[in-house]
């Protein structure tokens, strides 16, 4: 009889942590963590197809997206994109001669050094200005300016305009998957 009361007893326990195990990764994943799957090359060389990231949601509750995050959103598409945040809240963005201009002045893009080396005929970026995409002189506020590093084939804020800070799920910087790419990001 004991037995079975212990037995019992046991099995309640087990029961009990199991479900707050389960509880807690429930609450880690839709609030605070998400792993996404890199599904394309318009993030290439930083990003590969395939490589898995972990989404860290929190950071964007406290305070906004910074220049060159990467971020994923909600796309009009009804799928979530990677991007990296060019272009902040009040800021006006204009590309010439593939150099980066915010407000006038000119900005370097330290992840693109290499693959701009490796381009032998023409930009990586085209020359535009925010008013060309846009219609607008600044982007208004609760808005960023997004693009992909592959600039060649990324679908980004050029062509879906800018995207409302509201649909930003958060930043991811670090590879999980495959074991050769673990590591963080920039």
């Amino acid at each position: 009889m004991e037995q079975v009361k212990k037995e019992k007893n046991e099995l309640w326990e087990w029961s009990k942590a199991l479900l707050i195990a389960f509880g807690l990764a429930a609450i880690i994943r839709f609030f605070l963590f998400t792993p996404i799957v890199v599904d394309g090359e318009s993030m290439m060389p930083t990003l590969k197809n395939g490589d898995r990231m972990v989404v860290n949601k929190i950071g964007y509750m406290i305070g906004g997206p910074d220049r060159y995050d990467i971020v994923v959103f909600h796309a009009p598409e009804q799928k979530n994109y990677i991007k990296r945040v060019i272009g902040l809240p009040g800021d006006h963005v204009e590309f010439k001669n593939d150099q980066l201009f915010i407000n006038g002045k000119e900005l370097p893009e330290p992840y693109l050094e290499q693959y701009k080396s490796e381009i032998t005929e023409g930009t990586l970026t085209g020359d535009f200005t925010l008013e060309d995409i846009t219609q607008e002189n600044k982007i208004p506020e609760g808005y960023i300016f997004v693009m992909g590093d592959n600039r060649l084939y990324s679908k980004d804020s050029r062509h879906i305009g800018l995207v409302a800070i509201d649909e930003v799920i958060g930043n991811t910087n670090f590879v999980f998957w495959p074991m050769d790419d673990i590591g963080f990001v920039k």
